[in-house]
């Protein structure tokens, strides 16, 4: 397969003989197939609602590629904004792009490309957000806020209407968050944290109120992104080797399915990769396939 080269430059770079290969894969562990290679970083493939794309980040902008990888990847315009982080999320009706962008806001932008709307607000005090879920009836947004100065920082779980509004706490930790994220029926709002060990992320989930924690990993390994399957039938999470301390690139890593109450729990694939794997949730419609970014290194 020939590798694509021609992506903006930004953010971190591959090593010499690495590539980043867009891959698609059964629940099963079955018919893995690789549908696109770059030479540069690419990150966080979305699926979009009808199965026909996958939306993923590179070089700060936002790509659209046929699911099968037979077209594309073509750019999604975003105007002046071409400082995009590898947080976005599609709303359920397709249409609508929620994107983070690395000057600490949220925006979103219509499928087809466009000038993106703010949505997120301007806080007195350091608030950086970081999207990962949108409810299933497309109103309401979750991120994880890196709040306050260099030194005293808290990353923390909070909500925003999808069409702007206030902002409502979740959490209110010093330990970190990340990754909260919907379940398909909005019950449940899943996601990782070191809140029961510090240095050591978990899987848990807790009612979309905040209420009701509960933790479904408690292993050895770090946990990281546990996403739903659009049926809610299953949980793929990102599995780091023992004693990694927060989301590195370049690591062993083991992508794993639990049941939606942490039960279950089986490997699909060890690659090579972590950072940009599965940042968001990267499910079919069909919850039968799921795609992820390897980074494999070949001399």
């Amino acid at each position: 397969m020939s590798i694509r080269s021609s992506f903006a430059r930004q953010g971190r770079a591959l090593r010499p003989g690495q590539t980043s290969e867009l891959t698609v894969i059964g629940r099963d562990g079955s018919n893995r197939r690789v549908i696109f290679v770059a030479g540069e970083v690419i990150e966080a493939p979305n699926w979009t609602p009808d199965g026909s794309a996958l939306i993923f980040n590179a070089g700060g902008e936002i790509w659209r590629i046929a699911a099968d990888g037979s077209e594309g990847p073509t750019r999604i315009g975003t105007g002046a904004l071409r400082d995009l982080n590898n947080d976005h999320v599609l709303s359920p009706d397709g249409r609508t792009i929620y994107l983070s962008a690395n000057d600490g806001h949220l925006y979103s932008v219509a499928i087809t490309g466009g000038e993106p709307r703010r949505v997120s607000n301007t806080h007195a005090t350091p608030h950086h957000y970081y999207l990962h879920g949108i409810s299933p009836d497309g109103a309401t947004l979750a991120y994880v806020a890196v709040e306050g100065p260099a030194g005293r920082k808290r990353v923390n779980i909070f909500t925003i209407p999808a069409a702007g509004g206030p902002d409502t706490r979740l959490t209110d930790l010093p330990a970190p968050h990340d990754g909260p994220e919907y379940s398909p029926d909005g019950k449940w709002i899943y996601f990782n944290s070191e809140r029961a060990s510090p240095g050591h992320a978990q899987c848990f989930r807790m009612l979309a109120d905040g209420t009701g924690v509960e933790q479904l990993t408690s292993d050895e390994r770090v946990n990281w992104f546990p996403h739903v399957s659009p049926d809610g039938q299953a949980v793929a999470y990102l599995s780091y080797p023992p004693g990694t301390q927060g989301h590195p690139a370049d690591k062993d890593v083991v992508l794993r399915l639990m049941l939606p109450d942490g039960g279950g729990r089986r490997d699909v694939i060890g690659l090579f990769g972590g950072q940009g794997t599965i940042n968001v949730n990267s499910w079919a419609p069909d919850s039968q396939r799921f795609a992820y970014v390897a980074y494999p290194i070949r001399s």
